[in-house]
């Protein structure tokens, strides 16, 4: 990723309060060369991100054909998701989707938006709609709709 993304993935990980610890965990995509087998990439891709989520964790799939969520939706979520006290894990698959195997095993697909995203932002957008999400739930001036 670009130096970019880094730094502002970063930005909205520490304004995130102490209940609210995001662990990213990145893994490389699988090189795609000139005529790149795009079913097994995405199994085994699918298959790397699976293995990669905790034990015991909610797992959360973001994906084209999810649930289209508002701010105010997902700041109901991550309400739940507080209340519930269990670890969240919320998967972004790599440009080709994620597999039916992967999202057998979700408990929610979501869509951040019917619009189609660089890759590269969709981590920065998940990470400020989870920080305004909670700016929501705690009156503070970060979103003002």
């Amino acid at each position: 990723m670009p130096g970019w993304v880094e730094d502002a993935g970063q930005d909205f990980v520490k304004r995130m309060p102490a209940e609210i610890k995001i662990n990213l965990i990145l893994l490389p995509l699988i090189k795609r060369g000139k005529n790149p087998d795009i079913p097994r990439i995405v199994r085994d891709e699918s298959r790397k991100l699976l293995t990669a989520v905790p034990k015991g964790s909610v797992l959360i799939v973001l994906d084209v054909l999810g649930r289209s969520v508002t701010t105010m939706k997902l700041s109901s979520l991550l309400e739940s998701w507080l209340q519930q006290g269990q670890d969240i894990s919320i998967v972004i698959g790599g440009p080709d989707g994620v597999s039916d195997e992967l999202l057998s095993k979700a408990s929610s697909r979501l869509s951040l938006s019917e619009l189609t995203f660089p890759h590269t932002l969709v981590r920065v957008i998940l990470l400020e709609q989870i920080y305004r999400a909670w700016s929501i739930l705690n009156n503070h001036p970060y979103h003002r709709a």
